[in-house]
C-alpha cells in the first residue's frame, strides 16, 4: 500500500481542503496537546499585553497532529493576517525577499516544512527574524552591493516533521519551540465527536472509541476513517456509527484493531511466517512482500516500531511477542532466546489476506 493510504498521515490537496472545514479556530477548541496549548496561550497573552508581536514559534512532530491548525490559531488569537508558504516553495533568496517585504505589521508567516528551505534563503531569514531586516545583494563579485530593506515586525511560525535536519543557527532564532505528541485514544475520541458534529454524522460513544483505537494516535487519520465509516453507515446500516458499524466498515477497508493496514500486516506475516520472527534484513523482507525497501522502511516500519510489534537490530528486523499475539500465534523461544513462529497453518491463512486478526479473536474464530 502506498504512502497515501487510508492510515497514512500524509494529506492530499483534496484532503487538505476538506480538513479546512474541521480545523479548530481557537486554542479552546483545539483538542489535545494540553501543555503546548497552555504555553502558547501564556505567550500570546503576554505579547498582546505588551503590544508587540510574540516570539517566533517552531512546531515539530509527525504529520497530522495539528501544526498547521496551531499556526492558524495563533494568527486568529492575535487577530492578524496569516500568510502561508513552505520550504520547498522557496527555491531562491529572492522568493523569500518578496514574501517578507510584503508582510503587514504583526502578520504571522507560516513556513511549513521549514527544514527544506534553500540555504541561501535560510541565511537571509536570520536577519529578518532578529532585526526585521533583509539585505538584498545587487551585482556580483567585488562590485556587489548590499541594500538593506526593512521588514515589518512579524511572527514566523515554522513547522517541521524532521527537526533534526534544522541547522543550529535557524533553530536558535525561535523563541518558542514545541513538539507535538501522538494523541491518546480518549483525545482522538473527542476529536471524532467534534468532527462528527460538524459533518452531521451520528456517532455513538463506543463508535468514536472504536475508530479512535485504529487511528494511530493521529487526528488526520481519525477524521479520514470517520468519513469512510460514515459512508458505510449510510449505505449499509441505519446511518448511525456504532462500534459494530465501525468494525464492519474498517474491516472492508483492511484496517484492523490496532490500525494496521494490509502492508503492515504483510510485513509482520512475512517476518513471522517466512523468517521465524527474524532477524531478517530490510531488503530481503521488502522483496518477500513485493515492495521497495524504502516503502517498508518509511511507510510500514515507523508505526510497527511505535506499536511495539517490530524491533530493528544490527542483525536485522525482529518480530516481538506482541506481533505474534496480534497475529493470533504463540511465540516460541529457540535456544538462543529468539522468538520463533509455531509450526501450524494460521500464518498461511493470514498471508492469503482473507482474515483480519482483531478484537481479541483467534484467526479463523467467530
Amino acid at each position: 500500500m502506498s504512502a497515501d493510504g487510508l492510515v497514512s498521515a500524509a494529506a492530499s490537496a483534496e484532503e487538505q481542503a476538506f480538513e479546512a472545514g474541521l480545523r479548530p479556530r481557537t486554542l479552546t477548541e483545539f483538542v489535545g496537546q494540553r501543555k503546548v496549548r497552555e504555553q502558547l496561550s501564556i505567550m500570546l497573552e503576554g505579547a498582546q499585553a505588551r503590544g508587540r508581536p510574540p516570539d517566533h514559534v517552531l512546531l515539530s512532530g509527525p504529520p497530522g497532529l495539528g501544526k498547521t491548525s496551531l499556526a492558524m490559531i495563533i494568527a486568529e488569537e492575535l487577530a492578524v493576517p496569516l500568510r502561508m508558504t513552505s520550504g520547498p516553495a522557496i527555491e531562491r533568496a529572492g522568493d523569500l525577499v518578496a514574501i517578507l517585504t510584503a508582510l503587514s505589521p504583526g502578520e504571522v508567516l507560516f513556513l511549513d516544512e521549514i527544514h527544506r528551505i534553500a540555504r541561501p534563503a535560510e541565511e537571509l531569514l536570520y536577519a529578518a527574524m532578529e532585526d526585521f531586516r533583509v539585505d538584498v545583494i545587487l551585482g556580483k563579485g567585488p562590485g556587489a552591493t548590499a541594500i538593506p530593506l526593512d521588514v515589518a515586525p512579524f511572527t514566523l511560525v515554522g513547522a517541521t516533521t524532521r527537526s533534526g535536519l534544522l541547522t543550529g543557527p535557524l533553530r536558535d532564532r525561535f523563541g518558542f519551540t514545541a513538539h507535538l505528541d501522538f494523541y491518546a485514544p480518549d483525545e482522538l475520541a473527542r476529536v471524532l465527536t467534534r468532527s462528527a458534529g460538524l459533518l452531521g454524522v451520528s456517532l455513538t460513544e463506543d463508535g468514536a472509541a472504536e475508530v479512535a483505537g485504529r487511528s494511530r494516535g493521529t487526528p488526520r487519520i481519525a477524521n479520514r476513517l470517520l468519513r469512510r465509516v460514515r459512508d458505510y453507515a449510510e449505505v449499509r446500516a441505519d446511518g448511525v456509527v456504532t462500534r459494530d458499524v465501525a468494525r464492519a466498515a474498517l474491516r472492508i477497508y483492511d484496517v484492523d484493531g490496532l490500525g494496521l493496514d494490509r502492508l503492515d500486516r504483510a510485513v509482520l506475516e512475512a517476518l513471522v511466517g517466512r523468517f521465524g520472527g527474524g532477524p531478517v534484513g530490510l531488503t530481503t523482507l521488502a522483496v518477500s512482500v513485493g515492495e521497495e525497501p524504502e516503502t517498508v522502511e518509511d511507510v510500514a516500519e515507523p508505526f510497527l516500531l511505535r506499536a511495539g510489534l517490530l524491533i530493528r537490530t544490527s542483525r536485522g528486523r525482529i518480530a516481538t511477542p506482541a506481533a505474534f499475539e496480534h497475529l493470533g500465534l504463540e511465540p516460541v523461544a529457540d535456544p538462543l532466546g529468539r522468538s520463533q513462529a509455531p509450526l501450524f497453518s494460521n500464518t498461511g491463512l493470514l498471508a492469503e489476506g482473507g482474515l483480519l486478526p482483531e478484537d481479541g479473536l483467534h484467526p479463523g474464530g467467530g
